[in-house]
C-alpha cells in the first residue's frame, strides 16, 4: 500500500541557499493515470458492494468481516494478470486466515490474542516478502486480525462470518481479474485503449533464509508487543489502534528506515480523525455510512502512492467507520482513542527505527565507517 515520500530536487546550483520547491501534492495529482482510477474504481466496489448486501440482510454487526475481505483488491496493482492471479490468491488466503484466526481467539483471553497477534505479524511478513506483496508490511494482515478478534463473537456465528469475509474476498478477487477477458478480446486490435502493467513481482523462497527479513520481524515482534503492552497498561480503549501504527510505520526488508513516514502518520491522522469528527458526530445513517466508507477507499487508493500524509485524510475515515458500523461506541472516545494510540505507536516504532540504526552504525567496523585512509599501493 504505502510508499515513501519521494525527495524533492538538490539545491538549485545559482543560489545555494535556496532550495528548489519540493513538488507539490497538486502536481502529483496531476499525474495520475488511467489506471490509478481503475485501482480505485475496483476497491471501491469491493467493499461497497458487500455491505449494501449486508445493509439488506440486517446484519451490520458483520460489516468488518466483509471490508478486510475486500481489502484483498487492494493487491496485484499494475501487474499483469497472470501474475496478478497469484499475488490476490496469496494475499486474499492470507487475509482470509487472519481473519479465521482471529475468529478462533475472539474472547479467549489476552494470551492467545497476543499469540495470534505473534503468528499474524511473522507470517504476514514472511508471506509479503515471499510473494513480493505490496505492501512488504504485515499491515492489512494485523489489522484485519487485531479488529475481528476485539469484536464479540457468539460460537454459533463463526461459520457465517467467515463465510461473510470469504464470499467478499472472492468478489474482490473476481473484480481485480475483471480486466483480463477484456485485454485478451481487445487489446490486439487496440492503439492504447489500454494501460502498460509494468510491476512483475518475483517469488523469492529463501525468504525465510535472509537475515534482514528476520531483523525485521524482531522489529515488529518487539514493537506491537511494547506499543499493545503500553496502551493496555494506560487503559486506551482500542489498543490495537497502537499495534496498527508500529506496523504501519516501520519498513518492510531491505527499505529505507524513514522517521518522516511516522511523522506523516501522526499529522495525517490528527487531520483524519477532524474529517471522521464531521462524519460521525451528527449521527449518520448506516446508508450514509457505506457512502463514506465507499469514497474514502477511492480516495485512500488514489492518494497513498502519492503523499501518504494525504491518504489518510481518507484511510483514518475509512478505518473509522468501519470499526463503528461493526461495533458502535461513543464516537468522542473513538475519535481520541484513534489519536492517542497513533502517537503511541508511532512513537514506539520511532524508537525502534533509531535504536536498530544505532545498532547497525556500531557493527560497521571503525576503519569502514572511516574509510581508508591511505590508498592502496600497486603491486
Amino acid at each position: 500500500m504505502p510508499r515513501e515520500l519521494v525527495p524533492g530536487p538538490p539545491e538549485t546550483p545559482g543560489n545555494p541557499e535556496t532550495p528548489a520547491a519540493p513538488e507539490t501534492l497538486l502536481a502529483r495529482l496531476r499525474s495520475l493515470r488511467a489506471l490509478d482510477v481503475e485501482v480505485a474504481l475496483r476497491a471501491s466496489l469491493a467493499v461497497a458492494i458487500p455491505l449494501i448486501v449486508l445493509i439488506a440482510a440486517g446484519r451490520i454487526d458483520w460489516t468488518a468481516y466483509a471490508s478486510f475481505g475486500a481489502m484483498t483488491a487492494l493487491y496485484g496493482r499494475g501487474e499483469p494478470y497472470r501474475l496478478r492471479a497469484r499475488t490476490i490468491t496469496i494475499a486474499g488466503a492470507f487475509l482470509l486466515g487472519s481473519i479465521a484466526l482471529a475468529l478462533g481467539v475472539a474472547g479467549a483471553g489476552l494470551p492467545l490474542l497476543v499469540g495470534g497477534l505473534l503468528l499474524v505479524v511473522i507470517g504476514g511478513i514472511l508471506v509479503a516478502t515471499t510473494a513480493g506483496l505490496v505492501p512488504g508490511t504485515p499491515l492489512f494482515f494485523v489489522f484485519a486480525f487485531s479488529v475481528c478478534a476485539q469484536l464479540p463473537t457468539p460460537p454459533g456465528e463463526v461459520g457465517e462470518r467467515m463465510l461473510v469475509a470469504t464470499g467478499a474476498a472472492v468478489l474482490a478477487w473476481l473484480l481485480t481479474m475483471s480486466g483480463w477477458g477484456l485485454r485478451r478480446m481487445f487489446e490486439p486490435h487496440s492503439t492504447g485503449l489500454f494501460k502498460d502493467l509494468p510491476r512483475a513481482p518475483r517469488l523469492r523462497p529463501a525468504t525465510y533464509r535472509d537475515p534482514q527479513v528476520w531483523l525485521v520481524i524482531l522489529q515488529n515482534v518487539v514493537g506491537v508487543l511494547l506499543a499493545g503492552g503500553l496502551a493496555l497498561i494506560v487503559g486506551i480503549g482500542h489498543p490495537y489502534w497502537a499495534v496498527v501504527a508500529v506496523v504501519a510505520v516501520l519498513p518492510p526488508p531491505r527499505a529505507a528506515h524513514s522517521i518522516s513516514r511516522a511523522v506523516h502518520r501522526v499529522a495525517g491522522t490528527a487531520l483524519g480523525v477532524v474529517v471522521t469528527g464531521l462524519v460521525l458526530l451528527p449521527g449518520p445513517s448506516v446508508a450514509w455510512l457505506v457512502v463514506v466508507i465507499t469514497v474514502s477507499q477511492f480516495g485512500a487508493e488514489i492518494l497513498v502512492g502519492k503523499h501518504y500524509g494525504a491518504a489518510l485524510l481518507f484511510i483514518t475515515p475509512l478505518a473509522l467507520s468501519v470499526v463503528h458500523l461493526g461495533s458502535p461506541v461513543p464516537v468522542p472516545a473513538l475519535l481520541i482513542d484513534r489519536i492517542v494510540e497513533t502517537a503511541l505507536g508511532a512513537g514506539v516504532a520511532i524508537l525502534l527505527v533509531l535504536l536498530f540504526r544505532f545498532g547497525a552504525g556500531l557493527a560497521v567496523p571503525d576503519r569502514d565507517r572511516r574509510g581508508p585512509t591511505k590508498a592502496p599501493s600497486a603491486s
